[in-house]
């Protein structure tokens, strides 16, 4: 059983490294530790019922003493240090990364944030500890109200400078690709400036952005007057902006706030029709408060995730697994809030429905920039192993995206990774405040962290 799970994969294209191909690789690492998250090296593989222990998962689909080559951007070859020694002459040592012993994961990925906002909320959560409730915040013209203001002010200039912080610190920790959400602007032209920020974050840096509509967040102030809320008047402009801004090039996906304090069920498939004519994946903030059905809804339309869900029935998630959606929980919001209701994650793991975790990064309610903390949090408040968050933050995380070249170490995938300096993948969720990165390649590239 330890040899297996030493070893890698015994399929001959992944194990043998064809002298032919000794000279073809761009870059090799050696000398690593590697968390590869791929079933192809025994990851989230079930125990067989004859008892065939080449069957049993190995823990985060490890590889130790091994070797990545790298051609073209994409993971190219995975094997033995052994079977590239011998070949290693052959390459300038500026191809080669002797990590020594150091481990090797997928590059991280956040795949739920609010990260382009404008303005500062710290008032409010200093008024909230000194007994101010979030009613009268509200009333005063905070909350999101103020988000939204501020960031309709905001220069586009204004907002990628302040967005770009948050970004940089991610990166920081490993992050390689990021979902970054509107919903901020709740008109046409602030929606729009959002998701033009987004992508040129991605632009300036050179990294994965996935851009989500997010217009059916809130009901903006211009539709609400003292004799009623013009709710379905809004989730008309809501469906008439996204086929504009999916023209323009700027969504990737579409998703919605489907609560008793948000938009009903019927109200969010409206958007998702509009979604699903333009062929555009859908996700949705659902269960964070109650349970309106919101999972059901985008397991109907066989949406990428769910997300939130402290409030998830057993019976959506039977449909979430039916479905592929992948759950995904969000701590930093859960510990904003001081909530006590947990998600629940056992009926999840009975039904093998894939978890993710995300920093959530909002204003509001999880002003966080740290996936490492967030994993802490997903150990510590939802009582997840080190093994599911680290692969809820890049294996998972990429299904949540709809990324399937990403999040996990095996030959064809973008070589997207991160080198840390720890004794074992558990250490980047059992730690606090020390960050043990070393370096994040995107795309085949090394970059320094910032």
């Amino acid at each position: 059983m330890n040899e297996l799970k030493n070893s890698v994969s015994k399929n001959p294209i992944e194990q043998t490294l064809y002298v032919s191909t000794t000279t073809s690789f761009d870059h090799v690492i050696i000398n690593a530790n590697i968390a590869t998250f791929s079933a192809q090296y025994g990851f989230d593989i079930e125990t067989s019922d004859d008892g065939d222990e080449h069957a049993d998962s190995i823990p985060y689909g490890q590889l130790l003493n091994a070797a990545i080559g790298i051609k073209s951007g994409k993971v190219a070859w995975v094997g033995t240090q052994d079977q590239i020694t011998a070949h290693l002459p052959k390459y300038q040592a500026s191809q080669i990364t002797d990590v020594d012993g150091k481990w090797i994961t997928p590059g991280l990925i956040d795949c739920h944030t609010h990260i382009v906002y404008g303005g500062n909320r710290s008032n409010e959560f200093e008024a909230r500890l000194q007994g101010v409730s979030y009613q009268d915040i509200a009333a005063q013209g905070g909350g999101i109200v103020a988000t939204v203001s501020a960031t309709r002010a905001a220069s586009i200039e204004s907002l990628f400078a302040q967005s770009e912080k948050r970004l940089i610190a991610l990166m920081k920790e490993g992050v390689t690709s990021i979902e970054i959400k509107s919903g901020y602007g709740l008109d046409l032209d602030t929606e729009r400036k959002m998701l033009t920020v987004a992508r040129q974050l991605g632009e300036k840096y050179d990294i994965h952005v996935s851009t989500t509509y997010l217009a059916a967040h809130a009901l903006p102030p211009e539709y609400k007057s003292h004799l009623q809320d013009r709710t379905d008047d809004y989730i008309e402009q809501v469906c008439e902006w996204l086929p504009i801004l999916h023209a323009e090039g700027l969504v990737d996906a579409v998703d919605g706030f489907c609560e008793n304090i948000a938009f009903s069920t019927e109200q969010i498939r409206q958007v998702f029709e509009v979604a699903r004519s333009l062929d555009l994946p859908v996700k949705l903030h659902s269960e964070q408060l109650s349970d309106i059905g919101g999972s059901a809804l985008v397991a109907e339309y066989k949406g990428l995730s769910s997300d939130h869900l402290e409030h998830l029935s057993e019976e959506d998630i039977k449909k979430m697994a039916a479905s592929n959606t992948v759950a995904v929980i969000l701590p930093g919001a859960f510990y904003t809030l001081r909530d006590t209701k947990l998600p629940p994650i056992e009926v999840l793991r009975k039904h093998q429905v894939p978890i993710a975790i995300s920093t959530d990064c909002n204003p509001g309610t999880s002003p966080l920039t740290s996936l490492l903390l967030t994993m802490n949090m997903g150990c510590t408040l939802f009582y997840l192993t080190p093994e599911e968050v680290l692969a809820g933050s890049t294996v998972y995380a990429a299904q949540a995206l709809g990324l399937l070249n990403k999040g996990k170490i095996e030959v064809g995938c973008d070589a997207d990774l991160a080198l840390w300096d720890i004794t074992r993948p558990a250490d980047l969720a059992y730690q606090m405040g020390l960050n043990p990165i070393q370096g994040i390649m995107i795309q085949g590239q090394w970059r320094d962290t910032m």
